[in-house]
């Protein structure tokens, strides 16, 4: 069970995090968690670079021990990098010193291209893991939930819901890994180039 859409009195109880950026400009956030991996990102990169599009990826750090090319890939082609932990942990099942260490290590593999942005998988936190990590990290949501991690959603239903949630502002997540790239390969080209006729750019945080 998850929104598509974050409902407003979400956004209310946290103002501490940023789910949606505040502008009227048009303009997308589109963010990746979950990479870098060879089986997804470089293909992202390639269909962001045909828009001009930059993006935020917020990153696993064992992926990035795994993949140091492909993470440089990423960064040098403009993009953004966020913190995503260095093992994917759920928040809500690891005590907090442990999580908090784990963050720290994910931070560390993200060397000096690190942005002090962080986003915890699966969007759960623990209260006391959200009171410290808010003080070093810009703690980064979202309002718009593609599901293209949802084996239950078809490609198609995905798109539909993405584009009719997104609005000028957005922050919507992606995932660029092995188990979304079947569906991500329908659904990121149609979104990039239905946003792209109305006129829409896509940036980075």
């Amino acid at each position: 069970m998850y929104f598509y859409r974050t409902p407003a009195w979400l956004q209310l109880v946290f103002p501490g995090i940023l789910w949606k950026v505040k502008t009227s400009a048009k303009e997308i956030y589109l963010t990746f968690d979950d990479g870098p991996v060879p089986e997804a990102t470089p293909w992202v990169l390639a269909e962001l670079a045909k828009y001009n599009a930059k993006a935020t990826f917020f990153m696993v750090g064992d992926n990035i021990a795994k993949h140091p090319e492909v993470f440089t890939a990423v960064v040098n082609q403009g993009h953004t990098v966020g913190n995503h932990t260095y093992n994917h942990l759920p928040g809500r099942q690891v005590g907090t010193k442990s999580y908090i260490e784990n963050v720290a290590a994910g931070e560390k593999a993200l060397g000096p291209s690190a942005q002090k942005l962080f986003r915890p998988p699966y969007g759960r936190l623990r209260w006391g893991q959200y009171q410290h990590l808010k003080k070093q990290y810009k703690i980064v949501m979202w309002d718009v939930l593609s599901g293209d991690f949802d084996e239950k959603l078809t490609a198609e239903e995905c798109r539909q819901r993405s584009i009719a949630n997104t609005t000028g502002g957005s922050i919507i997540v992606f995932h660029d890994s092995r188990k979304t790239i079947a569906r991500l390969k329908f659904v990121l080209p149609e979104f990039l180039a239905h946003f792209a006729t109305l006129g829409y750019s896509f940036k980075s945080l």
